[in-house]
Formats: structure tokens, sequence, C-alpha cells
């Protein structure tokens, strides 16, 4: 129909999204309000929905126990002709949104009065901290949970709406109580006057929990009294047994992003995690490229605190062969398995971090960055054999993850696009050094800024040494972030 674009409405502007409160007079009062980033899980490919005029469709979540309703207005909506009708959008919401979502306005101003003033979240605290003048509290729940299960209910839209790529946990899946959820909340001081909870839903993060089959080697045959033993053991605590424990789902909403709570929200869960006995490697699902650099800074800086880690040295005194396969010692491999044991990090995470690490202590005259350096001083035999060992340890990394793609190309085409792969990658590593030096610079100011009871503004100097933004990172299922 040639009235199609006058009936339809993009979906990410119709669509505004409210986290309100009841004041103390008993009137709701809007604490905070947002467009969705994508809509098309839900209104399809197009971000279009068909048949209306001034749509209006508003979503609005109570700030503490995320209690959502909704509503949707219009002037006008299009008349059926024949097999053409205006979409059904509480009917498509439906799919994504619990019941209680569709009850009437006024239920819902009345259910969210009654939330008593205590009210806290669910799950244990982990922990307390501030920043930019704002009080935040960790909590960690399981999923198996009743009110754990009916919060990630209420909220799981979020991740389509706010993470490309993004999809929802089964929370009625038997094996629940594997996901562990990590919740977010800014947490506000009470000053006498407010009639509500302090509590305001700022963002969560859930983690899964994989066995982690440790076979001995060589595998050792059970008799017969041991299996009878195991199957007697109807009792047996399968949370204890070693797990890796990954990463699914990220989401800092939209109004608390730009305050560096995505990193500590990250930091917080790696700890965690750090702790826990029986994760064995904790890994992150199919991490875009605005999560790999969020964790790959908070990693950076964790590391650096190991002594263990600073420990690890390229070995100048290795030579580099003409021809032949590359030396297997520029790095101590003994202490390398360790340490990335001990950090419980996945290998090829482990790899990239440390790589960064060396290049930003290589000698200043052969050290990769941004731009080339003109003044840098002519570089000498000992620290030009230094690079190379370095470049040529990364080349091998390289090479292993995409040694059969590599293979199928000639021997002159195969070296030409590993030596462009591996300046790819030197640039990446400059780019993300600088901006993990201009984060630590930040969280300094911030954390004397805290002492001194003011809220930290920038840098340490005012000033930015790369054109890199850092923020907060919403992840999904598939562990996606947006922007730091």
């Amino acid at each position: 129909m040639s009235t199609d674009d006058a009936w339809s409405a993009p979906a990410n502007d119709a669509l505004l999204l409210s986290l309100v409160t009841p004041s103390p007079a008993g009137i709701k009062t809007v604490a905070h309000t947002f467009h969705p980033k994508f809509t098309y899980p839900i209104f399809g490919d197009s971000e279009e929905i068909f048949g209306y005029k001034g749509l209006e469709i508003s979503l609005q979540y109570n700030a503490t126990d995320m209690r959502p309703n909704l509503s949707v207005k219009y002037s006008k909506k299009f008349p059926a002709v024949a097999d053409v009708e205006a979409a059904d959008i509480n009917g498509t919401l439906r799919e994504f949104l619990p019941d209680v979502a569709f009850q009437k306005k006024s239920d819902f101003e009345a259910a969210i009065k009654n939330v008593p003033a205590d009210w806290t979240p669910p799950g244990e605290l982990v922990t307390t901290f501030s920043t930019h003048g704002s009080t935040f509290e960790v909590r960690k729940a399981n999923l198996g949970e009743p009110a754990v299960k009916q919060l990630v209910k209420r909220i799981q839209i979020l991740v389509l709406l706010f993470i490309e790529g993004g999809s929802a946990i089964d929370v009625d899946d038997s094996d629940a109580d594997r996901w562990t959820i990590f919740l977010l909340y800014q947490k506000q001081t009470s000053n006498g006057e407010i009639a509500s909870s302090p509590y305001t839903f700022v963002g969560y993060s859930t983690v899964y929990r994989f066995f982690h089959l440790q076979l001995p080697s060589p595998p050792v045959s059970p008799s017969e009294s041991d299996l009878e033993k195991q199957t007697l053991a109807q009792d047996f605590d399968l949370s204890l047994l070693p797990c890796r424990s990954r990463l699914s789902q990220f989401l800092i909403l939209p109004p608390f992003q730009q305050k560096g709570l995505g990193p500590k929200l990250y930091s917080i869960i790696f700890q965690e995690y750090i702790k826990h006995p029986q994760t064995v490697e904790i890994t992150v699902e199919d991490p875009n490229e605005a999560f790999d650099d969020m964790r790959d800074i908070v990693d950076l800086q964790y590391l650096r605190t190991m002594p263990e880690f600073q420990a690890l040295r390229i070995n100048t005194d290795v030579t580099i062969p003409k021809i032949g396969p590359a030396p297997k010692d520029i790095i101590d491999k003994a202490a390398y398995d360790a340490v990335r044991a001990k950090a419980k990090m996945a290998p090829r995470q482990f790899a990239r971090v440390l790589e960064m690490d060396l290049m930003s202590r290589l000698p200043e005259p052969v050290r990769p960055g941004i731009v080339p350096d003109e003044s840098a001083r002519e570089a000498t035999a000992e620290q030009k054999h230094e690079y190379q060992l370095w470049r040529l340890m990364l080349k091998k990394r390289i090479y292993s993850m995409n040694k059969d793609a590599l293979g199928e190309l000639e021997i002159p085409e195969r070296i030409a696009k590993l030596n462009q792969t591996v300046m790819s990658v030197e640039y990446d590593y400059a780019r993300l050094l600088l901006k993990a030096e201009d984060h630590q610079q930040r969280n300094q100011v911030d954390e004397q800024q805290q002492k001194n009871g003011t809220a930290a503004n920038g840098a340490a100097n005012g000033k930015r040494k790369a054109a890199v933004e850092d923020g907060d990172q919403a992840v999904s299922k598939k562990a996606r972030v947006e922007d730091e």
C-alpha cells in the first residue's frame, strides 16, 4: 500500500522505558526514562510497527523489584483491510513479558505503593562501594530461588532491547540452579523522608556453572566396589564438583552508563570466582568487541597485582633460528601455566593479556604505538632482538589459532597475511594500553576524591592520551556489551 509509511512507526522511538518510584505523597514519579537500542528480536528486522499513528508504548518498571507495566497509546489505528491489519503489540510483547506486566495501570500503582520501605533485593550481599557520589550494592543469588526467578522473568526483555544478539534464559529449566545471578543496585542514603525502598535497579549479570571433568592421566579403571559406593551416594552435592564458571549475560542500564560501573561489576564477579574453590576457569560466552575491551583492561589490572605475573619475562637469551620451528622457551612454560591456573583465565584470554603487558614492557624504541614516534631513539641490537622474540611469540599463537585457514594459502601469501594480522594486533594492544592507563588514572582520582568526600569528574591530569571512550558494557547471553 502507498500509505504504509504513514502508518509505520520506528519501534525504537515508539517504545519508552522508565524506572519509576512512588513519592511520599503516594504519587508515582519517574526516576529514569530511556529508549531501547534494539527492537528487532521483538518487532522484526525492520524495527517498524505497522498500523498506528501517534504510537506511544510505555514499559514502566518499579525501580526496586522491577515489577513491569505496559501501556499502549495511539491517536489512530489502521482499519483492517483484507489480510492487512495493525500489529498486535500486546500480543507480540506477551512472549517477552510476564503476565503481571499487562495488569491495569491502577493495579500497578497500588502494587508499587505497597512495596515496604524496608524492601531489599534478593540474594546475599557481596559488597558495597561508592563512586560518583552514590552508593551501590552487589548481591548474589541462585536462579533456583523463587524471588530471583521472578525478578529475572521481569527483566529479561532488557537483554533483547539493549544487547545485540542477546537471548533469554529458560528460568524454568531443570538446571536453573546452575545459574548464579549478580544484581547491581544503587542505594539512596536515608534522610528520613524516603517513603519507599531506597534501592534502584542498575544492572545485572548471570554466570552458568559447567561441570569440569578432570580425568587422571592415565585414567584409572574403577573397581566394582568404587562404582557401588558412587551409586549409593545419592546425597552427593554436585555443587562441590570442579567447574568452569561462564559469564553469560551482562547489562548496565543506559541511565547508569559512563560511570565505570560495568568494569566495577565485572571485577567484583571475577574476584568472587577467584575465591570460589570449585571454579577451575572463568570464561565469557561469545563476547563482542566492546566487552572484550572492558575485560582486557580489568584482567590486565588484576594480573598486574600478581607478583608471579610480573615475574614472567621474555627470555632474551633465546636465539631465533633462521629456518625451522620457532623456539619454545621464549617464556618459561611452567611458570606461565602456574600463573594462568592461579588466575583461572581461559588460555586465549591469558595469552592476550600477557602479550599486551609484555608489549608495554618493551624498550621504548621498539615498542609499538598508535602512531610512530619520530623522536624515538635508534633501537639497539638487543632491543630489536627482544621485540623480535615478543613478535615471534605473538605470531606463534595467531598461527596456531588459524592454522587450517593459513595452511590453505601459498607460503608468500601466508607470511604476508600473518604479518598483517600481527600489525593489527599490535595496534589494538597499543590502543588498549592507552585506555587501560587512562582508566587507571581515573580510578586513582576517583578513589582520592572519595576519600576527600567528593566525586571524580575526569582523568588525573584532565587530559586523555587517546580518543577512546571509557564505559559500562551491556552484555547478553552471548556476553554482548554496548559501551563503557
